[in-house]
């Protein structure tokens, strides 16, 4: 399948690897393995030459190893989910993946798993409990509520294949706030740095511009990436098909334009930065720690694009 472009897209931060990666390396099949996730041998090396653990060791360079394995666990979990929800026979079947996310959601929310369930929803109910004896209730909840958001851009992507939609431009970038997951996974930097963003923070209003730009630039760079791959599957969600199907410009004039668009994004993030005012001596270090974890997903995420085989073709991570 032929990559549109291979761009290089503007990114000013640098690149970083935790130290631990080469044991979350040697861990990385550990938990898919226990759980017996993945349907077949020809899956597990699919999953292998993804290489999360790379994308987890970059997003989250300054991790102890035991939360670093717990987030790549999670990234691993909605990774395969992703696949189910885009490439099986769900991804045309909303009200299925809404029969799901509410037991996934039951689940989180501490309800006990039984032999009616996936082998999936025990993987998460052992990713719940494992987080929980390193993190709070109230940044858990949270957590809960930006997956709650992924699993609602979900649904909303298999509704517009289901009726044979191709959303226009901003109703896309809607959805695909929600469906990039990058709420959940900045969430994570606050487990993984032992921290917890204050309440006076997170709901500033401009601290909430920086995760949107962030969020857009994670989306964006991710389009680019996986355009062949959605295309070639039949897939309509992607920056730079909606552009091509409703402005009826070439591909390679809107992966141009989505690139532009990545840029300015990063620039604006860059902008706004310079803005923010002392929120005090304590607030300054957490807004800190937060904005280097931002910098760290968008770097990260860029440099795993070169590492990993996961948008060079159209198979799946199939679930057992």
């Amino acid at each position: 399948m032929k990559q549109l472009l291979y761009p290089d897209l503007y990114c000013p931060f640098t690149s970083q690897i935790n130290k631990h990666v080469d044991i979350l390396e040697e861990y990385a099949l550990e938990w898919v393995l226990r759980f017996n996730l993945l349907a077949d041998e020809s899956t597990y090396k699919r999953f292998c030459k993804s290489k999360f653990f790379f994308l987890a060791a970059s997003a989250y360079p300054y991790s102890n190893i035991e939360e670093l394995k717990i987030a790549h666990d999670w990234l691993s979990w909605v990774f395969i989910w992703d696949d189910q929800c885009d490439l099986s026979e769900l991804k045309k079947q909303p009200e299925i993946i809404k029969l799901f996310h509410q037991r996934f959601l039951e689940i989180l929310n501490g309800a006990e798993p039984t032999s009616q369930d996936t082998l999936f929803s025990h993987a998460l109910a052992d990713l719940r409990q494992r987080t929980l004896q390193r993190a709070s209730i109230k940044w858990f909840k949270y957590f809960i509520s930006y997956l709650e958001d992924y699993f609602c851009g979900c649904v909303q992507e298999a509704t517009n294949r289901a009726k044979g939609i191709v959303p226009d431009v901003d109703t896309y970038i809607m959805i695909r706030r929600s469906s990039v997951g990058v709420y959940a996974v900045l969430a994570l930097a606050e487990f993984c740095n032992q921290f917890m963003i204050p309440d006076v923070l997170r709901n500033h209003y401009l601290v909430k511009k920086l995760e949107l730009i962030t969020t857009d630039i994670i989306a964006w760079s991710n389009d680019i990436f996986s355009a062949s791959r959605e295309i070639a599957s039949g897939d309509v969600h992607n920056l730079i098909f909606v552009l091509h199907y409703h402005k009826q410009i070439s591909l390679e004039e809107a992966t141009k334009q989505v690139i532009e668009i990545h840029d300015q994004e990063v620039r604006s993030l860059l902008v706004l930065e310079s803005f923010l005012p002392s929120f005090g001596e304590e607030l300054d270090v957490d807004m800190a720690k937060y904005i280097s974890s931002m910098h760290s997903w968008i770097r990260g995420n860029l440099d795993w694009y070169s590492h990993s085989s996961r948008y060079q073709n159209s198979e799946r991570l199939e679930l057992k």
